[in-house]
């Protein structure tokens, strides 16, 4: 636990750090140095449709990883040739995958050209995104493997957002056209790779010769069979992510895409703890799976899950309950995603409250359940977006999800329920719902003060203290209550 409270405390300052950049860039930045909301969009859509690209072309490498190097782990032999495993197939398929593009071109343009040709004009420029968010992904899921986790979150999470914002300010100046800041924008999103590197060869962790027993470690038709369906779920997954963003181009344009996208960014904030601890607990869930120390699981299951739902459920706050606020620093047309960010932000919360479900199950024998969730949960997306998108535009598409992550995640609870005998859930979980009650109604008592920096700068403050207050007071977590101990004993204050 020492390995993981120290890297997801640092995973969630960076992040937190990145994410007031990010927040600079979403709300600032892009809409009013870009001005058009349509290129806007496009800088939204390639950040789309690139993960997509490079989770057909890595094959479920990324998961098999988590799942099997600890059975590879060993330095003095290279760890047995792993990470040439990770790298040569994906490359395959990736120039597999790169052909298909190229023949789907007609069918792209066709669908795109009347309501996003912006995008149709950029389509080529998606193939080396895709190939350096593919080559990110696996070194990623290579250091995860290896429990390193900061660098990758201070590139991802950081750098690439201030690399952004540089590249905005080129274009806004003027030393940079249209088109030079789209190849400024993809070069910063794909700096990272080549750090990822450099940063294994100072750890001395480049590996990339094949090992002479790297198919005798583990059954390869154990690792081509996990590999397929965890392949077959990170594609259902990343779809889902995406189709929002296709449905919407395709029915409403690429400005449409700008305001959705705005608002989905901006409740990512929620998931920032969630995505900081995972990081690390991917590797740590498969070593407790190799050992079968299912009590251990258990508790890290539930552990996991109030941390996250306790700093969740504080930042929701902040976000629904200052959205005026927000919206009145942009561009008046983007507000139109005002319920983008309440239907996306209850699914995230719910996202946190069922904590590690999907995790377990891909890290488990049982995958195949999750896979099977996975392909659910893109048909739903789909013909919910297909109902909801040409009535409500951006708002049904965001309400279509909610409703979509909300009855996946239920089924993922009830598996793993099911299968390994644990839940996440207590009467902690309510309490911490009944607070974050409170603290929204103190909000909602408050009335608007006439400046907004102030309004933000109070109503935050007050939301942070009746929130605060009550979790520490109700022990609603004993994780805070334990981290507030140990800060004050570092300053003398308190018994030991």
């Amino acid at each position: 636990m020492d390995v993981i409270r120290k890297q997801s405390y640092l995973n969630t300052v960076i992040s937190t750090v990145g994410m007031v950049i990010g927040y600079l860039n979403t709300v600032l930045v892009l809409p009013y140095f870009l001005a058009d909301p349509d290129k806007v969009g496009l800088t939204r859509f390639l950040l789309s449709v690139s993960p997509v690209f490079a989770q057909f072309a890595a094959l479920g490498f990324t998961n098999t990883s988590a799942r099997y190097f600890p059975y590879f782990r060993d330095r003095d032999k290279q760890h047995n040739g792993f990470l040439f495993l990770m790298l040569a197939i994906p490359m395959l398929g990736f120039a597999v995958v790169t052909v298909l593009f190229l023949f789907l071109k007609p069918a792209v343009f066709d669908l795109y050209r009347v309501t996003s040709p912006l995008a149709v004009d950029y389509y080529y420029y998606i193939i080396p995104l895709s190939f350096f968010t593919l080559l990110f992904l696996l070194l990623d899921a290579y250091l995860r493997a290896l429990y390193k986790t900061i660098v990758q979150t201070f590139l991802q999470d950081f750098l690439v957002r201030l690399l952004t914002m540089a590249c905005a300010a080129l274009f806004y100046w003027g030393f940079v056209d249209f088109q030079w800041f789209v190849i400024l924008f993809i070069a910063a999103n794909s700096c990272t790779a080549f750090i990822c590197i450099i940063y294994l060869l100072w750890l001395k962790q480049f590996f990339v010769r094949p090992g002479r027993n790297m198919f005798q470690i583990v059954p390869i038709k154990e690792v081509v069979q996990y590999g397929l369906y965890a392949f077959l779920g990170n594609i259902s997954g990343t779809i889902i992510t995406f189709t929002d963003t296709a449905m919407i181009m395709a029915y409403r344009g690429l400005s449409d895409v700008a305001y959705y996208t705005t608002g989905y960014f901006i409740t990512s904030a929620i998931l920032v703890p969630y995505r900081s601890m995972n990081k690390i607990l991917s590797p740590q869930v498969a070593d407790l799976f190799k050992q079968q120390d299912m009590p251990a699981l258990g508790k890290l299951y539930k552990n996991m899950t109030r941390v996250n739902l306790l700093i969740g459920l504080l930042l929701f706050l902040g976000i629904w309950c200052n959205v005026d606020n927000i919206f009145a620093l942009m561009p008046a047309e983007y507000s139109a995603g005002r319920y983008v960010i309440l239907f996306m932000g209850i699914a995230r919360i719910f996202e946190l409250a069922t904590g590690l479900n999907a995790m377990i199950l891909v890290t488990s024998h049982k995958y195949r359940y999750d896979l099977i969730l996975n392909i659910l949960m893109v048909a739903l997306v789909i013909f919910t977006n297909y109902l909801l998108i040409p009535p409500y535009g951006i708002s049904g598409a965001a309400f279509a999800s909610m409703l979509v992550f909300i009855l996946i995640n239920v089924f993922r609870v009830a598996f793993v329920a099911y299968f390994f005998k644990m839940q996440p859930f207590g009467w902690d979980s309510l309490l911490l719902l009944l607070i974050a009650g409170a603290a929204y109604l103190a909000s909602y008592a408050l009335p608007q003060l006439p400046h907004l920096l102030l309004d933000i700068a109070v109503r935050s403050v007050l939301i942070t203290g009746v929130y605060g207050g009550l979790a520490v007071g109700l022990k609603a977590s004993p994780e805070l209550n334990e981290g507030i101990r140990k800060t004050l004993l570092k300053f003398g204050v308190g018994k030991r």
